[in-house]
C-alpha cells in the first residue's frame, strides 16, 4: 500500500507528480530536514495514538513540537498513547518513518497542531521512508480531510 496509496490519493488533485522521492532516507525528522536542507521545525511529523480501545487519531505536528500530554487529554479525553509499530501499520497502511494522513488503511479523525502554522510550507511523509511532498497548511488540511486543527504540543514556541 504505502507509497502507491498516496500517490493515488493525490491524482485526485492532480498533485501525484509533486510527490518527491529520495535516494536517501527521510524516516526521520532530522533526515527529512537534511534531505530536503530545511530546518527540522519544517517537517510535519505525523503520529498515531490511541483513541478508544481499539481506534487510533492521528495527529500531524511542527518537526520541533513535542505532544503536550495536559494538553492531548484536555484536548481527545484519553492519556497519550502511541500505537505500537504493527498497530500502526494496521491502522493507516504506512510504515514508521513514511506515517502521514494521506491515502490510508482506515478512515481515521486527523487533527494538525497549530506549531506548523507558523511556516508558508511544510512537508510531510508521503506512504515511504524516503518520500515527502511539500505543502501549505492550508493544502495538507484540505488534502487530508482534517477534522481539526488544534493546540496540543509544546516546545516549539
Amino acid at each position: 500500500m504505502s507509497l502507491a496509496s498516496v500517490k493515488e490519493h493525490f491524482k485526485q488533485f492532480e498533485r501525484d507528480n509533486s510527490i518527491l522521492q529520495f535516494e536517501a532516507s527521510s524516516a526521520t525528522v532530522e533526515q527529512a530536514a537534511d534531505v530536503l536542507n530545511v530546518i527540522p521545525a519544517r517537517i510535519a511529523k505525523t503520529l498515531s495514538f490511541r483513541a478508544t480501545d481499539d481506534g487510533a487519531l492521528l495527529v500531524v505536528t511542527a518537526g520541533d513540537a513535542k505532544i503536550d500530554n495536559t494538553k492531548f487529554r484536555a484536548q481527545f479525553g484519553v492519556k497519550a498513547r502511541m500505537l505500537a509499530a504493527e498497530e500502526v501499520v494496521a491502522q493507516t497502511g504506512h510504515v514508521i518513518g513514511g506515517v502521514c494522513p494521506f491515502g490510508l488503511a482506515n478512515d481515521l479523525p486527523i487533527y494538525l497542531d497549530i506549531s506548523m502554522n507558523r511556516f508558508t510550507t511544510v512537508f510531510p511523509a508521503c506512504g515511504s521512508s524516503n518520500s515527502a511532498i511539500e505543502l501549505s497548511c492550508e493544502e495538507l488540511e484540505r488534502y487530508s480531510n482534517a477534522t481539526a486543527w488544534v493546540d496540543i504540543c509544546k516546545g516549539w514556541e
